[in-house]
């Protein structure tokens, strides 16, 4: 089953189901598992997956669970690609690392809270602009002239 843009999301489908528009549905087999092509009007729709491209259920057993959940108690079967030889393509590799990095950006926001809190409910008083700009003037103007007799 190849991805084009004849595909139908889940929320739609569950819609065209609810509705009774679905005239039919196939779990149509391919190399690691099966997808789904339904038709309703004169339009035939293979399921999308979340992330895009043609859903691949590995289990025929949670396809046909699925399709129960969803109203629709019968369907036919186009078995003639399914290879079960062939291992279904594992979930994306870097599903790991987004939620390593969903973790670390979780952990980062509190952290940078509690330091904004203590910052705010620091009694020591607060330096005016200006003196930080004149300090960092006068510090600026030291580093150039080290600079100069060092060579650097």
């Amino acid at each position: 089953m190849s991805i084009t843009a004849n595909t139908v999301d889940h929320s739609t489908l569950e819609n065209l189901a609810l509705a009774g528009a679905v005239r039919s549905a196939c779990a149509v087999g391919q190399p690691g598992g099966w997808g789904i092509v339904v038709q309703y009007g004169n339009a035939e729709r293979a399921l999308l997956a979340k992330r895009g491209g043609v859903r691949v259920f590995k289990k025929f057993d949670t396809l046909a669970v699925y399709l129960k959940k969803m109203g629709i108690d019968q369907f036919r079967i186009d078995s003639r690609q399914f290879d079960p030889t062939v291992k279904a393509p594992a979930k994306r590799i870097d599903s790991a690392e987004r939620m390593r990095e969903a973790h670390a950006a979780v952990a980062y926001k509190k952290w940078l809270a509690v330091e904004v809190q203590e910052a705010l409910d620091d009694p020591r008083p607060s330096v005016p602009q200006a003196q930080v700009a004149a300090e960092w003037e006068i510090e600026r103007a030291a580093l150039a002239k080290q600079a100069k007799r060092t060579g650097h």
